[in-house]
């Protein structure tokens, strides 16, 4: 009887101390994934999108101030990629058409940016972008030629690109969305378009007091 009752009170330590550990590894729950605690991270620490440049499908150059005191909604993909990123693209299209027409360019401009950009010249970006009813202008598809710039960006946004050898990537995929200040404010599950349309459209309307 003693004995069971010393395994038993044994056997809770060995749980609790299980829990803690898993409290701490998760941190503190909220993150069951490794791909969840970066995102929540990303989101802690708000990093400053860097100071690189970007190329667009009409031979533009700038940088993100380009888009002064406007949140900036981007996705990362690449146009040979026949996985993700067309889903990627149609989803951000749907966010596009969800948000009020008003705040389309006024309020908030999209911007796909390419990690390929060797390939994704501003040629096959202006072809990609129709394929998704990209406008060129308040939504915009770019890269960043210069590679030690996009790998910067990458870094920053902690967006995972390995190439396989044959042309094409392992990526993680997400909605990033940039504040009118220039730092990352919220990263969102892709597949959860309307969600995500709601949660820019309350936020914009919060600022202009609607």
């Amino acid at each position: 009887m003693i004995k069971n009752r010393h395994t038993t009170l044994a056997s809770m330590i060995v749980v609790l101390f299980g829990c803690v550990l898993f409290f701490i590894g998760t941190d503190g729950f909220s993150a069951f994934t490794e791909e969840t605690a970066r995102v929540n991270k990303l989101i802690e620490d708000k990093p400053k999108f860097p100071d690189v440049m970007l190329e667009d499908s009409n031979e533009r150059t700038y940088s993100i101030s380009e888009f002064e005191n406007k949140y900036v909604f981007i996705t990362f993909l690449y146009t040979a990629c026949m996985t993700v990123c067309p889903q990627l693209e149609m989803n951000m299209s749907q966010v596009y058409e969800l948000l009020p027409s008003e705040y389309i360019g006024e309020e908030i401009v999209f911007l796909s940016i390419s990690f390929d950009p060797e390939r994704d010249v501003p040629a096959t970006l202006d072809k990609y972008k129709d394929y998704f009813g990209s406008d060129g202008e308040t939504w915009r598809m770019a890269r960043v030629p210069d590679q030690a710039q996009l790998d910067s960006l990458l870094k920053a946004f902690g967006v995972t690109v390995i190439p396989d050898g044959y042309g094409n990537f392992a990526h993680n995929s997400a909605f990033y969305l940039v504040d009118r200040k220039g730092h990352l404010q919220e990263v969102m599950d892709y597949t959860l378009v309307e969600e995500a349309a709601t949660k820019i459209e309350k936020l914009i309307a919060a600022e202009k007091g609607e």
